[in-house]
């Protein structure tokens, strides 16, 4: 598939997408949504890839936002059709089973937001800024922002965030826990670079494991919760990873040669 509004370049082990609007500060229309779902799709396919870095084009943005130009008209059918196709592909990227990294320069409103709330781990530019305003344009947030911000800030910070359509600066973001950690602009990158690298180095079959069971559990009572957690554990031990992982302990290797199976 061809793509014209997302790139997926592949570094080694690491997959860095990015959003490419930057003239319009990469907000998110219909074509670029479906883009996304494509590009989810290669990475799903591609056994190579262990982490994955989803970032904006430019200096100016992260994503601005949902593409107000073609919402501004939408039906109700039409608006719900567009928020379903944003939901679609956020919640794929959310069960992607390699770990995925925003990295955030500059404004992450919105949709911006709700799709870095969609990945893993937020790294963010000293320069970025976050926020749901949607109810200033007369709309609720459509892409998972009244589910996600809650379950990551609590529910009387999302409840402020949106309700107000305030919009915050990194080291607030910081503060309230949207983001893991601020860098210097210049450093965004290559931060989020170094993690996905670090990520990868580690037992892929172990990392797609605890990612999912941090993600079901989250939706289950404890004792459920914690019952998942020791299938997933015991099924670490069908891996040849496991056997590699500690072997190399006992003998004192720093070197691993994980295979993923």
């Amino acid at each position: 598939m061809e793509f014209k509004n997302v790139i997926l370049e592949k570094e080694g082990n690491v997959a860095v997408v990015t959003i490419n609007r930057p003239y319009g500060l990469n907000a998110l229309n219909s074509e670029t949504l479906i883009e996304l779902n494509g590009v989810i799709d290669e990475l799903e396919a591609d056994d190579t890839i262990y982490a994955v870095i989803l970032t904006g084009a430019g200096d100016k943005a992260f994503v601005a936002g949902a593409d107000i130009t073609e919402m501004k008209n939408l039906s109700v059918a039409e608006a719900r059709r567009f928020s379903r196709l944003g939901n679609l592909a956020f919640r794929r990227l959310e069960a992607l089973e390699k770990p995925v990294i925003a990295a955030v320069g500059g404004f992450a409103l919105g949709g911006g937001c709700e799709l870095s709330l969609a990945c893993d781990i937020r790294i963010a530019s000293e320069k970025a800024k976050f926020g749901q305003p949607e109810t200033g344009l007369g709309i609720t947030p459509g892409f998972g922002g009244t589910q996600r911000l809650a379950r990551t800030i609590g529910l009387g910070m999302a409840k402020e965030l949106i309700y107000s359509a305030k919009v915050i600066k990194a080291d607030e973001a910081l503060r309230i826990g949207l983001v893991n950690r601020v860098v210097a602009p210049e450093m965004l990158l290559d931060e989020a670079k170094a993690l996905a690298s670090t990520i990868a180095k580690q037992a892929p079959i172990a990392v797609k494991l605890s990612k999912a069971a941090i993600n079901m559990g989250m939706q289950m009572d404890i004792d459920t919760a914690i019952n998942y957690e020791a299938e997933i554990f015991g099924e670490c031990f069908a891996s040849e990873d496991q056997k590699e992982g500690m072997t190399a302990f006992l003998e004192k290797r720093t070197e691993k040669n994980f295979k993923n199976k």
